[in-house]
């Protein structure tokens, strides 16, 4: 089913848990979703309008389903870019192919995805990228060199694009959503989970479906724009 009417967002890395929860939210919002995945599944998402085979590492492809996006619904309002991995090791330990994959994944993409959509929002004299960011990116994480470093160019990224396009009314922000239960963090050692929930002042991991009213709420914001947003209890001193 697809509406024809309603606020048009894309969000890549739609097959993540933050990126089914991210659909839902905005589905709920009365937003047409579009759901980028790098494999399209076989049983799709119910709460997504348009499913679009993104790869963020292949630019073309991109390209292609942004140009397609368009023509259907004939503008895009947002776009969050969601897609990342991570590989945890030691920096004396990272590959060369292992940066060039984590740096492609989680920077390059965000670029090519939010260089695919600038042209149109900027046409439209409206719309909004969103980046999802990371603690590790402020701070800087030990085993996390590459993921850190990419996680941090995020937000230079996101505040040069703010400044280069805000006159045109189109909003660049960057959102750390914090500890969540995900793939990501599945993998994790008890032990090094309960760490990371200590470094929280409430002592507790994030919620994947408060995470997602903020980021909804934040792509509505017209005012705001070339700001990080910290979803979770860890303190750290603004560098």
């Amino acid at each position: 089913m697809k509406d024809s009417t309603g606020p048009v967002v894309l969000i890549t890395g739609a097959g993540g848990g933050l990126g089914q929860v991210l659909m839902k939210a905005f589905r709920d919002d009365g937003w047409r979703v579009a759901g980028g995945y790098r494999v399209l599944p076989s049983n799709l998402e119910t709460d997504v309008h348009y499913s679009l085979e993104i790869d963020v590492t292949n630019k073309s492809q991109i390209e292609r389903s942004v140009e397609r996006l368009v023509n259907e619904c004939g503008r895009i309002d947002c776009l969050l870019n969601n897609a990342g991995m991570i590989e945890d090791a030691l920096s004396w330990q990272i590959e060369e192919l292992d940066w060039q994959k984590i740096m492609e994944v989680n920077l390059k993409g965000a670029f090519f995805c939010a260089q695919a959509v600038s042209m149109q929002m900027i046409k439209q004299r409206n719309g909004h990228i969103i980046n999802i960011g990371s603690y590790s990116g402020r701070r800087g994480t030990a085993g996390q060199a590459h993921y850190s470093a990419a996680k941090a160019g995020l937000v230079g990224l996101g505040q040069s694009l703010a400044r280069e396009i805000g006159s045109r009314n189109v909003r660049v922000n960057t959102v750390l959503p914090g500890l969540l239960p995900t793939r990501m963090t599945s993998s994790l050692a008890p032990e090094q989970l309960q760490n990371l929930v200590n470094e929280n002042a409430l002592r507790r991991i994030n919620n994947l479906e408060e995470v997602a009213r903020f980021i909804v709420f934040l792509a509505k914001m017209q005012n705001v724009s070339g700001q990080v947003f910290q979803l979770d209890s860890r303190i750290a001193k603004w560098m």
